[in-house]
């Protein structure tokens, strides 16, 4: 053999040993990246193959599945009451993905998820029967809430204090997602996003905004807890008006002639007096506030329920006047509706606030629990006593205050409003908070509900958190302890 045919013979062989490599690598250890890949078509034929598994709201399914006409998609997701629980089921989308707990639980409810096959399952990659998911949204305090809220930019939470579960969660305006959910919605998904209200967005876990003076609870809970003032009707050390530190500007309060020099706790919750917690603020000190938020769920970057909601914030590096600020909920604190309605369950429930959650469980097609959120758990955050206290004033807040809107005949109803700032010196609609609990003494049932109004369309002089976010929590609160 020549020296040409000798170095074309051993260039050859290495051709087909590097070739051999390559298959090798590709088979033994790049399968799972290049089947997991965003562009393998395979994925999405796979997922839409068969029916897909449900999202289950008090026993019945509110999603299914629908036989396309034509292409490679055998199945495309359809929605039951779509605009009402959109915020709870988000979409699934052969074009666009999916998001909420259609995102979460996609594995699970496209037969893909591994804890749904036996080891020869696996061997074999066979797709299995989906699972479904179960929800804790109770349907009558879901549309209570989606109905209150009509036409109104909004949100609302619904959470029982004793076990964290979320019985409703709604954001308005919301959309259908079934009309996204195929390959040819191209029209719907553009109208979607150039809509400048953002039906997409779930105002009740991704929106955080000042919380204005709902913040006060926070507030009094730190003086109690410290023991800044021993009781709700003690009197406070707070002139009015209140200078805010190094600064020639007043704190003012919405009602001048209301009785809020040196005001009680009490008092001051009843009439949202800005002098009393802006004082309070300055008192307890930053570090001291911002301790007692984050118990209530402030800054915690990691909230999930088990979407996962924006990070509420309470800031640091503050000086004295921007800490006052901070007291009655302004400056740069921010709430999502989530957790306003966890400040109200912790109150309610005696200081404890249970992990909140609005999945019971997740099952196999053959009903085997794959996940179970029952005894969710929970953190002291504040003594039985604050609570109780705090429990009281708000009962005064509804009674005799600023929240009457969200009575209920022969219930026990805690609440605070709030009316929030919006936009450069105020110059914008602000926001209209309500935060509040009921207990029913005969049954002892219990709901704590958060609701923001982003905007009403009413004018800038009617909005309130009594007269726009009360009444959406009085029928939610009213239809969960029915």
């Amino acid at each position: 053999m020549n020296k040409t045919i000798r170095r074309a013979a051993v260039f050859s062989l290495l051709l087909v040993l590097a070739l051999l490599v390559r298959a090798t690598w590709v088979q033994a250890y790049e399968t799972t990246a290049l089947a997991d890949n965003d562009h393998n078509r395979r994925n999405v034929i796979a997922q839409y193959a068969q029916p897909l598994g449900d999202i289950v709201v008090a026993g019945s399914a509110v999603t299914g599945s629908k036989r396309t006409q034509g292409g490679d998609l055998a199945y495309k997701r359809s929605y039951t009451d779509g605009p009402l629980y959109a915020a709870v089921t988000g979409y699934s989308s052969q074009a666009y993905g999916a998001t909420q707990l259609e995102g979460i639980y996609s594995g699970v409810l496209d037969g893909t998820d591994l804890r749904l096959k036996n080891p020869l399952d696996t061997l074999t990659r066979e797709q299995q029967d989906p699972g479904d998911v179960v929800t804790t949204i109770d349907p009558a305090v879901q549309k209570a809430g989606f109905e209150a809220l009509g036409d109104d930019k909004g949100a609302a939470v619904a959470v029982d204090p004793k076990t964290g579960e979320i019985l409703a969660m709604v954001s308005t305006p919301s959309y259908d997602p079934s009309k996204i959910s195929g390959t040819a919605d191209g029209d719907a998904w553009r109208k979607l996003l150039d809509d400048e209200d953002k039906p997409l967005l779930n105002r009740a876990l991704r929106q955080p905004l000042p919380p204005g003076s709902t913040f006060k609870l926070v507030v009094a809970a730190a003086a109690l807890e410290d023991g800044l003032y021993r009781s709700v009707d003690e009197r406070t050390d707070s002139p009015d008006p209140y200078r805010l530190p190094g600064t020639v500007t007043d704190l003012e309060n919405e009602n001048p002639s209301a009785p809020c020099e040196n005001a009680t706790i009490r008092t001051a919750l009843q009439y949202s007096c800005n002098n009393v917690f802006g004082k309070m603020a300055v008192d307890l000190g930053q570090d001291k506030l911002r301790a007692t938020a984050e118990k209530f769920g402030f800054n915690d970057e990691k909230q999930d329920v088990p979407v996962r909601a924006s990070a509420s914030v309470y800031p640091s590096g503050m000086n004295a006047s921007s800490t006052a600020l901070t007291g009655i909920g302004q400056f740069d604190v921010t709430a999502t509706v989530l957790q306003m309605s966890l400040v109200s369950a912790a109150i309610a429930g005696d200081g404890l606030l249970v992990s909140p959650h609005m999945v019971s469980e997740v099952v196999s097609a053959d009903g085997d629990t794959l996940e179970s959120y029952d005894g969710a758990g929970s953190k002291r955050i504040m003594s039985p006593g604050t609570a109780e206290q705090l429990r009281s004033a708000m009962v005064t807040v509804v009674e005799e205050g600023t929240g009457s809107n969200a009575r209920i005949p022969g219930l026990e109803v805690g609440g605070k409003t709030g009316t929030a700032q919006h936009g450069e010196n105020n110059s914008r609609t602000p926001y209209a908070w309500f935060t509040s609990y009921a207990k029913d003494p005969g049954t002892g049932k219990e709901v704590a509900v958060a609701v923001l109004i982003e905007d009403s369309g009413a004018e800038r002089s009617e909005v309130s958190g009594n007269g726009l976010a009360a009444p959406v929590a009085q029928r939610m609160m009213e239809a969960a302890l029915e």
